[in-house]
């Protein structure tokens, strides 16, 4: 039978596409009357079998083959299956479907070669395979959404990708699927996820994937739909003939990261970019000025909720494993008695493991005090035993262990207010000299601990004895606090620096967000000096305790979602840990939840 023109109008896509089931090969002019004038057809040319009907959905159950043909305008689209049920077309609307991509990438972005992946990490396959396939609807499947060389880079045995919608984009009129199951193909992207916004995806189809190729992915990483961008980034430079644009960091901030990985001799991690404002724009940084510690609206992100994420992916961020731990004692600590008087609840050997690689541990689901964490640590490195160096920055958060009451009580009567013997910083700078007070001069006296680190790290970096130590029994009579966090010990591999603390006694609801922060800092500090990379910071925590009085504010911060932690940048100029001040550091991206008040036990 020759060629026949149907017209297909907003009013009788149906009716008209019936007919279609009669013809072997036919032309059809499709009108939409929002878009194209009256009267201005466009021809389209559909090649299909006998007994072919029109249906928009994947689900039908005798679906064998299904097609999605775009007309010259993006969004004009309709889809022709085989089946035995009667076809419906639905209109489009212009509400598109938000989506995430997923892509392993060189770091100079080569995402494949000659149409291939030029590497084989089965654990990104398998990465690849579990966040595009479950969903935390049973009902609900996901979608991902290719361009044709990434579909025909699929071995035959593997295509489509079961479990999931397959959605390919080509503008290809003779392109064609030899199995095409749960496969929809349109002519943009932009069509495509008009269509999956749309009824019955829009209730079938939980999440949309977007995984390749290179012209998808500028595409795809310039449009405000683009939620996250899920990248196994490979450690080295593979030759690759296709790439896709860097991530926009003004744009996307990391989540999560893993700690790196080696398979086949290539070292690799995976990080999770979530989208925190609409477009691009000037980073925003906090403590420029080092005498503020505010937020103000300009640094604050426009997204504030990251629950699109996966389930196992949003739940990866690492502030959940300082949560965890607060909730698992709130429930299932042991109650104690303490030397305040106030109570606690307690567990006993605990640990919690940071990646410093992508971003900074400042927990977000309260405000700390980033101002107060930075001026203290360089108050220890100094060597300063004076609470009032303190004091007389706004930083009172030693003022409770530096008052008269407080020195008279632990048997310290002729010491001066202020002064809290040989603590931290006299440890790490002094150990073994005799002290005095606040007041003499201690240099060149007992043994400089933290420069024997640097001095380690930087000339036999292999050394397993590169230690700091803040716990000196002979001294510790005359301590106002015994150091809670008493022991540290560095560790270098692959050109970067890794630190382990142990903490003898940790406040889960004052203290370890500020000691968390503190350590990750003096990390990143001697990494800095030593020309490496800051690792991993691993806590270590022997009694991990809940004040009892501080039940009811952690029990609200644990109701508060986490945020993409900050990152921190340090002046390139500084070399010497020694000259630091509180502005060569530039924390950037803090945009926590609000301060939650918790009473000092001393």
């Amino acid at each position: 039978m020759g060629h026949k023109p149907i017209l297909v109008t907003e009013d009788s896509p149906v009716v008209a596409l019936k007919m279609v089931h009669h013809l072997h090969c036919t032309k059809l002019l499709l009108l939409k009357s929002s878009k194209i004038p009256r009267f201005a057809f466009r021809l389209i040319s559909l090649h299909f079998q006998k007994n072919w009907l029109c249906s928009p959905c994947f689900q039908t159950p005798s679906l064998s083959f299904c097609r999605l043909l775009s007309c010259v305008m993006a969004s004009d689209s309709l889809v022709i299956s085989n089946g035995d049920n009667n076809g419906s077309v639905n209109s489009l609307s212009n509400q598109q479907r938000t989506y995430q991509v997923v892509v392993a990438a060189t770091r100079d972005m080569g995402i494949g070669k000659d149409g291939k992946l030029p590497w084989r990490l089965p654990t990104d396959l398998k990465f690849f395979k579990e966040i595009t396939m479950k969903t935390s609807d049973p009902g609900k499947k996901n979608a991902v959404l290719m361009g044709r060389k990434t579909w025909e880079s699929i071995p035959l045995e593997y295509r489509p990708l079961s479990g999931r919608l397959n959605v390919v984009l080509t503008r290809s009129g003779s392109f064609d699927i030899a199995t095409a199951e749960n496969v929809v193909i349109c002519g943009s992207m932009s069509s495509a996820l008009e269509l999956l916004a749309a009824s019955p995806y829009s209730l079938s189809i939980e999440k949309v994937f977007v995984i390749g190729g290179g012209q998808i992915f500028r595409e795809a990483l310039n449009a405000p739909g683009c939620e996250a961008v899920h990248i196994t980034e490979i450690q080295s430079s593979i030759e690759c003939n296709t790439f896709m644009p860097p991530v926009d960091s003004t744009v996307f901030w990391p989540w999560y990261s893993s700690f790196p990985k080696v398979e086949n001799n290539i070292r690799y991690s995976f990080t999770t970019y979530v989208r925190v404002r609409s477009s691009a724009t000037e980073p925003p940084s906090q403590n420029s000025d080092p005498s503020v510690d505010n937020n103000s609206d300009s640094i604050k992100f426009e997204i504030k909720n990251f629950s699109f994420l996966p389930k196992t992916i949003f739940e990866r961020h690492e502030e959940y494993m300082y949560l965890r731990l607060v909730q698992d004692i709130v429930a299932e600590g042991t109650t104690k008695d303490d030397r305040t008087g106030t109570g606690t609840l307690s567990k006993f050997g605990c640990q919690m493991r940071f990646n410093l690689r992508r971003s900074f541990p400042l927990l977000t689901t309260k405000k700390v005090f980033w101002r107060g964490v930075v001026e203290e640590l360089l108050w220890f490195i100094s060597g300063s035993t004076n609470a009032k160096v303190l004091q007389g920055k706004g930083i009172r958060i030693w003022d409770g262990n530096a008052s008269r009451e407080y020195l008279d009580g632990v048997g310290l009567t002729e010491r001066e207010e202020g002064d809290l013997g040989p603590v931290y910083g006299f440890q790490w700078r002094h150990f073994g000299a005799r002290y005095t007070d606040m007041h003499n001069d201690y240099s060149g006296q007992g043994f400089d601990q933290l420069l024997d680190v640097v001095n380690k790290i930087k000339h036999n970096p292999d050394d397993r004895r590169i230690i700091l130590s803040a716990w000196n029994p002979a001294d510790l009579k005359l301590m106002a606090l015994p150091p809670c966090h008493m022991f540290a010990q560095f560790y270098v591999a692959n050109g970067e620096l890794s630190c382990q603390m142990y903490q003898r006694s940790a406040d889960m609801g004052l203290g370890v967000p500020f000691n968390i922060a503190s350590y990750a800092l003096l990390t990143c500090m001697i990494a800095h000096v030593c020309d490496l990379v800051p690792g991993d910071f691993i806590h270590v925590i022997g009694d991990a305790h809940v004040y009892c009085n501080h039940v009811k504010p952690l029990q609200e911060q644990l109701n508060n979602l986490p945020k993409p932690f900050p990152t921190l940048k340090i002046n390139p100029k500084k070399k010497d840990i020694d000259s630091f001040v509180a502005a060569d550091f530039k924390l950037t991206g803090y945009d926590p939840h609000q301060k939650i008040d918790m009473k000092l036990a001393v």
